[in-house]
């Protein structure tokens, strides 16, 4: 059978979360990254009205809710996650007013919205920043910003290394350092200071007056550093986030914070939410984050960085449920997201790869809990890999692999051309060791092994423009090129207040006040050791998708598309799409009213009476399966997932009422095809 002969008749217009004590446990939330999603005023660059005017697909697709990316004022030197302004709109994206106007048209759809907000770290565009590097000691002090070691304090203060790769400190003009685990123009916060707490309550109090459903938190485990800021020990520590301990990641203090965030939540009506984007080094700790008076969601990533492997898959599945229900939280789901190479993709590509992802996606929806959906995967888009170099926006592609230190000053570039001042030779694969999305197997087939493999949004990459010291300034660091109010916007470079046009600080060691800025540099960068971070190839998820005609832009909007479209996408659109009882987008429509109609799918807290007594209380049973096969039951309903390169029979656990690809049956046995899931009603 194929799924065009499902749901239509089991449906039904209420979730199951309705039951189960609040929207959020059984959700299926939709990303938009909405630089990627729709264009409206023909700039190339996606926009708020152009998410509005495509919430109909949304809403016909069956989620419940959207998630936004971050669409405040930024210098867009990380894809706006460094904030210059948190209660305004960035132009690049709109106004207040069309931010306002969104949220209203998703309710009318009855849709939620959930917004990012950025708490570990700010733009050095923020007002708090610049007015600590022209020596505001209040403003320094909501910051980390330490006196370095040495006599002369020109190392900095500990060994901590940016997840971008190279130091986590850069130098300003007095001669001290400050903290930024991600890039330079992103300064972490320092949360031991009161005005920082108060000021983000006032933020999310802000955006849920304004009618926001919740906040996905960026970087929810990294607000609290270890006393004393230790020393690790050791190099290469983007490879360690998620597997061990780190005193800048997962510290016990950051739960008091979303504590307090979970109290003002609660003093809202209509179940608003938080979701955190934490890493942790098990499942037991990743559970903290959700217990009843935290978070309500947090990202399971164990999941996304399962490999098509059964034996594992049931792992993390098992390992994963235990953990959220000991803390009577549901467990939240994901395969995609802006930062990770596409799972088609991910999978192996082509014709397997794209089967293996829809039999996932199934997978994935039949679990216990709330699932996460990333822009275009119900279209089954792939990777986009061979995107040219000069059309590249992740900022670390320019960086490139080896630590660079920065040197003299370059003259500033007219807006719209890009600033890559020290371009390295990137890798195509995935560095070693590095903590990346999964690898397809060794039968894979199209070019598994030379797939780029990007990090999580927690390994962000450095910005694309080289922003480093060159002299010494009393402002702040210099970010984009000529990042005014009229710069390109399909070059990415900032929309938000006016960048210096001074130099920046300086990034590594050995710069500090007096510093020749012609002497050394380019010595050091030859000798630099390799930053373990991320190699700068994000941009091949976040091509902009595809809603109608043969040929790019299609339908992105009036005019082209920030990143090139790909020439063969034009049966991969919604339109083209539609009405195809086979295609990838028809199958998720079916999964997901299917979802919404069977009692047995979706909360946590699903089933009874004996049932209810199955592992996690979720009603969800193993039984027993052949090899390479997954087979599990919940009531009324049981889930087979076949991860063999062949068939497989065995005897039919029920009535098929969905499928990822045809499945024959006589209704005592079924033939279960290759790389394939299937719903059962029993």
């Amino acid at each position: 059978m194929t799924h065009e002969s499902t749901a239509v008749q089991l449906a039904s217009s209420s979730s199951n979360a309705t039951a189960s004590g609040g929207w959020w446990r059984d959700a299926v939330i939709y990303q938009v990254y909405v630089r990627s999603f729709a264009d409206s005023d023909g700039d190339g660059v996606g926009d708020l009205r152009g998410v509005r005017s495509r919430l109909p697909h949304l809403a016909r697709l069956g989620v419940d809710a959207v998630w936004l990316t971050p669409f405040y004022v930024s210098p867009q030197a990380d894809g706006g996650y460094d904030v210059a302004d948190y209660r305004a709109v960035d132009p690049l994206f709109g106004d207040l007013s069309d931010a306002d106007e969104l949220v209203r048209a998703a309710h009318a759809l009855g849709l939620r919205v959930i917004v990012d907000v950025v708490p570990n770290h700010t733009s050095v565009q923020h007002p708090w920043f610049r007015a600590a590097l022209a020596g505001d000691t209040e403003a320094r002090a909501r910051y980390l910003i330490r006196p370095g070691r040495g006599a002369d304090g020109s190392e900095p203060p500990n060994d901590w290394e940016s997840i971008f790769g190279g130091p986590a400190w850069t130098r300003v003009a007095d001669g001290a350092w400050y903290l930024h685990l991600f890039a330079p123009e992103q300064p972490d916060l320092d949360w031991d200071h009161p005005e920082v707490a108060a000021e983000f309550a006032s933020v999310l109090r802000f955006w849920l007056d304004l009618g926001v459903d919740g906040f996905r938190v960026d970087v929810a485990h990294g607000m609290v550093k270890a006393p004393g800021l230790p020393d690790i020990g050791r190099g290469a520590q983007a490879t360690l986030i998620g597997t061990e301990p780190l005193p800048f990641f997962d510290q016990d203090g950051v739960h008091e914070i979303h504590r307090g965030w979970r109290r003002l939540l609660d003093s809202y009506e209509g179940d608003r939410i938080g979701v955190a984007e934490a890493w942790a080094p098990t499942s037991e700790r990743l559970a903290l984050y959700v217990r009843p008076d935290e978070l309500h969601q947090a990202f399971n990533f164990r999941f996304l960085n399962c490999p098509w492997d059964p034996d594992a898959m049931r792992t993390v599945i098992d390992e994963s449920l235990a953990a959220t229900t000991s803390v009577g939280a549901p467990t939240t789901w994901v395969l995609s997201n802006h930062d990770v190479v596409r799972h088609v993709t991910r999978y192996g590509g082509g014709a397997r790869g794209l089967a293996r992802a829809r039999a996932a996606a199934l997978l994935m929806l039949a679990l216990p809990g709330s699932a996460y959906l990333y822009q275009g995967e119900e279209l089954g888009l792939p990777e986009v890999l061979d995107l040219p170099d000069e059309s590249r926006r992740d900022p670390a592609f320019r960086r490139g692999r080896r630590q660079q230190v920065p040197g003299p000053a370059p003259h500033p570039a007219p807006a719209g051309t890009a600033t890559a001042t020290a371009t390295a030779t990137h890798a195509a694969t995935s560095r070693t060791g590095s903590v990346s999305a999964p690898v397809p197997d060794a039968g894979s087939e199209t070019a598994a092994g030379t797939a780029p493999q990007s990090l999580p949004r927690t390994a962000r990459p450095q910005p694309a423009t080289d922003t480093g010291p060159h002299a010494q300034v009393a402002a702040a660091p210099q970010t984009g090129t000529g990042a005014g109010p009229a710069a390109n916007p399909q070059t990415g470079t900032s929309t938000g207040p006016e960048a210096e046009t001074g130099s920046g600080p300086q990034a590594g060691a050995g710069a500090g006040p007096g510093a020749d800025p012609q002497a050394g540099p380019e010595a050091a960068r030859q000798a630099g050791p390799e930053a373990e971070g991320q190699e700068g190839l994000r941009d091949g998820c976040r091509v902009p998708i595809p809603w109608c005609g043969a040929e790019p832009p299609y339908g992105f909007g009036p005019t082209g598309s920030w990143l090139p479209q790909p020439a063969g996408w034009g049966g991969l659109t919604v339109a083209a799409q539609t009405g195809d009882p086979h295609s990838t987008l028809e199958l998720y429509r079916a999964a997901l009213e299917l979802r919404r109609a069977l009692p047995g799918l979706g909360a946590p807290e699903a089933g009874t009476g004996a049932a209810a007594e199955a592992p996690y209380r979720s009603g969800m049973c193993w039984l027993p399966a052949p090899e390479g096969v997954l087979l599990f039951t919940r009531p009324g309903f049981a889930c087979t997932l076949n991860s063999r390169p062949d068939p497989v029979e065995l005897p039919a656990p029920g009535r098929p009422v969905l499928s990822s690809a045809p499945v024959e049956t006589d209704g005592r046995t079924v033939r279960l095809p290759p790389d394939s899931c299937t719903w059962w009603a029993i």
